[in-house]
């Protein structure tokens, strides 16, 4: 049976998606408690791996086992017993050929700015904290910039293994939602640290320091180096997997 889960998840406490040997992630928190359930060895496949500190309302993820399963009793048993940062929002059967990371047609990411004089006791958490005032107005006008198929070597993370630095944008805007200054982007796929590095040289236009002029030109660069900080990984958020 092929087992398609949909989750969410706060990232504060874990070291990312991916599975490590010595320390806690998302993946083998999730791999261990399937696996007690199911008597099993489980394994499973991701929409997108999501780094250190990075959360998701919309994560997508599969796996495969022999049993025939109860898919409602299993949603309910894995709630019970994963840790309360973690939680599977829907189960359903899939094809056996399902590939979460293969067959999604777009990911959408959201970061978050508590942009206000004070930070904040809740939201320190879920968001990048900028006392100084920003302009959406600008920034949105340099997000927009993105849309298309372009080369986003400039906002590629300087670790990134990626040969093809080319990604189409579907959808990439900034706009103020009372003391939060959020930006959303979709596409097909991402470059690593590519929302983050985006996010870093926005944060640049929006405070006076950077002209839509100048971000043009940093975009077509090329080159990382003339980009803006990788912004902080709290404000980032998975939203939702589109198939």
């Amino acid at each position: 049976m092929h087992v398609k889960l949909t989750l969410e998840y706060d990232g504060t406490n874990y070291h990312g998606w991916q599975l490590q040997t010595n320390a806690v992630t998302i993946q083998g928190t999730l791999e261990a408690v399937v696996a007690r359930l199911l008597n099993e060895p489980v394994r499973v496949r991701v929409a997108g791996r999501t780094d250190t500190g990075v959360h998701a309302l919309g994560q997508v993820v599969s796996f495969k086992s022999e049993r025939v399963i109860d898919l409602n009793r299993l949603q309910h048993s894995l709630n019970a017993l994963l840790p309360p940062d973690i939680v599977i929002t829907n189960i359903e059967p899939v094809h056996e050929a399902f590939n979460p990371r293969r067959d999604a047609l777009s990911r959408s990411y959201r970061y978050q700015i508590w942009n206000h004089t004070w930070p904040s006791a809740i939201w320190t958490r879920y968001s990048w904290y900028i006392p100084f005032p920003l302009n959406a107005d600008t920034m949105n006008q340099a997000a927009a910039l993105l849309i298309g198929d372009h080369d986003f070597s400039s906002f590629q993370g300087s670790d990134s293994v990626e040969r093809n630095p080319r990604r189409t944008i579907l959808h990439s805007a900034v706009r103020h939602e009372g003391e939060f200054l959020r930006y959303e982007v979709e596409a097909r796929s991402f470059l690593r640290h590519m929302v983050r590095n985006i996010i870093g040289t926005l944060v640049d236009v929006g405070r006076g320091a950077l002209s839509f002029e100048r971000f043009a030109e940093i975009f077509a660069a090329r080159d990382r180096t003339r980009a803006g900080v990788n912004a902080p990984p709290q404000g980032l958020f998975l939203i939702a997997v589109k198939y």
